[in-house]
């Protein structure tokens, strides 16, 4: 089973202790995103768990508890956009998730940390030669600590519309897709670092850009130490290449409040149900009423080839 922490919220920036509280009782409980009454019970026991994979955008808190993680595998993908605060409203100076990164990668092999560069929007002020201009910046800064970028561009959510109101974004065509991922590659490839794309149908391969699966079989495998086959996970988009995996998270709950994420489409609600967060809990956020229907999740094994 392959548990993703988490595409829904920045657990290792704001749920630690919840996280490592859960492990210790080999266990999470996730209420079903449509259905607040159905709870799903999950196991996190190091045999039913092949690989944790990790999203954040900012590492910095996790890294003295890596120790706590010795009997699972895992890898991280962090993201580190070129954004301010007037988009990314929560989040810590850039050049101190930089630094973070790089600490990270000293620590546990960059192999198994890969930078999201994560989505690539435009408007006024954020043109070609903005994006050209950060990416340098951060390339430089994580060439040797990476092995591997992966970037997307902006999708257009209803229910990110009223959150990004006020940045006037330009819908991204083919030809912005282009010009960009060819500049971009130029300059990942002078510092080491191949890049990929997520969730994007546009073939890129002339540029060196190929498509990229997250949550990824291969890399898992490498990373266990053991062949593994895992099917496609048919619960995200067509053009997503991640196999099968659990998320832990639940929407409405990360405080780094970006602007574009589709998955804080309410910035109060988020706020709000970060104050109902109880590290003891086996919910990320609030307690069980009562009246739920728990279920244990039917642990999907990963297959050896």
């Amino acid at each position: 089973m392959i548990v993703s922490v988490s595409r829904r919220t920045d657990i290792p920036a704001f749920y630690l202790e919840w996280f490592f509280n859960r492990l210790k009782e080999n266990y999470v409980l996730v209420r079903n995103p449509m259905n607040y009454n159905q709870v799903s019970k999950i196991s996190l026991t190091k045999e039913d768990v092949d690989c944790f994979v990790f999203w954040t955008k900012n590492p910095k808190n996790i890294i003295n508890y890596i120790d706590l993680l010795c009997d699972y595998k895992f890898y991280f993908q962090v993201t580190i956009t070129p954004y301010d605060n007037s988009i990314e409203v929560g989040m810590p100076k850039k050049d101190e998730i930089i630094n973070s990164f790089i600490k990270l990668s000293n620590t546990i092999g960059k192999e198994k940390v890969i930078w999201r560069y994560d989505p690539i929007l435009l408007n006024k002020n954020i043109d070609y030669d903005y994006h050209f201009k950060y990416y340098e910046h951060i390339a430089s800064k994580l060439s040797g600590f990476t092995n591997k970028c992966i970037i997307s561009y902006m999708d257009e959510y209803r229910k990110t519309e009223r959150n990004t109101k006020d940045l006037f974004l330009k819908k991204i065509n083919e030809e912005d897709m282009i010009e960009i991922a060819k500049g971009l590659s130029e300059i990942a490839y002078k510092h080491n670092i191949s890049i990929s794309t997520c969730c994007e149908k546009l073939d890129l391969s002339n540029y060196g850009i190929d498509h990229s699966k997250c949550i990824d079989d291969k890399l898992i495998s490498q990373i266990t130490g053991t062949k593994l086959l895992i099917d496609k996970d048919k619960n995200q988009r067509n053009e997503c290449g991640c196999v099968k995996s659990i998320d832990i998270g639940v929407y409405n709950t990360c405080p780094h409040l970006c602007k574009y994420c589709y998955a804080n489409y309410s910035f109060k609600a988020a706020e709000r149900n970060h104050k109902f967060h109880k590290p003891y809990s086996p919910l990320l956020f609030g307690e069980l009423r009562g009246d739920e229907t728990i279920k244990e999740r039917k642990i999907i094994k990963s297959r050896n080839i």
